[in-house]
């Protein structure tokens, strides 16, 4: 591996730095957009059952918006539920963007990285063929051996730029397609929650959310 980074030339570096950094990424969003941690099941149940019990206060609702995502949404709700019902709506859409943003975190990141490896790979084989032709016009083509540096590191840094790119490409469009359907799964729970506590709905504590 050593002697492949020294082969590649100094593009290597950075290449191998954006691999660390995808790395870092894919496994710090794969532990922070876990379904559980985003959205428990049965919240809306558990909010309901303390709201019959005359046991949502401040305490209760602060610990519902410290323990997911989908709480700190709810609880924008429930500060509101006094009010209407578009009031509730408009305190959940408000907090709901700030927390789509921090689920999104770092996911632009990842894009960009994928984006960058290539043409890193590419600008690599471009001083590569450089150096090559350099070679050529100074000793001309009689010693393949000396044509083999700019070669090698043409073909290692294109390699290596792609070997980056295309599962940091993967994880990107996975985790953005993640995000997109757990903020469907936590708009639908945010409407039950209303519509339960509008009285429009009544509560199944057997149901799934």
């Amino acid at each position: 591996m050593l002697d492949l980074l020294k082969a590649g030339g100094w593009l290597m570096v950075p290449i191998l730095l954006c691999s660390v950094a995808a790395l870092a990424i894919v496994i710090e969003r794969s532990w922070a957009l876990r379904r559980k941690r985003i959205m428990p099941d049965g919240l809306v149940t558990q909010i309901w059952q303390l709201q019959r019990r005359n046991q949502l206060d401040d305490a209760q609702i602060d610990a519902i918006r410290r323990g997911s995502a989908l709480g700190r949404m709810l609880a924008a709700g429930l500060v509101n539920r006094n009010h209407s019902r578009e009031i509730m709506k408009e305190a959940i859409q408000d907090t709901g963007r700030h927390v789509v943003s921090g689920m999104e975190r770092y996911l632009s990141t990842l894009g960009t990285i994928a984006a960058v490896t290539p043409l890193l790979g590419l600008l690599g084989t471009v001083i590569g063929m450089i150096e090559v032709f350099s070679v050529i016009m100074e000793a001309g083509v009689g010693d393949p051996g000396i044509l083999a540096g700019g070669i090698s590191q043409a073909l290692i840094t294109t390699a290596a730029g792609l070997s980056v790119a295309i599962p940091t490409l993967m994880f990107h469009r996975y985790f953005l397609s993640r995000v997109e359907k757990l903020v469907i799964g936590m708009e639908e729970q945010a409407l039950r929650l209303i519509e339960v506590m509008q009285g429009e709905r009544e509560a199944d504590a057997g149901e799934v959310p």
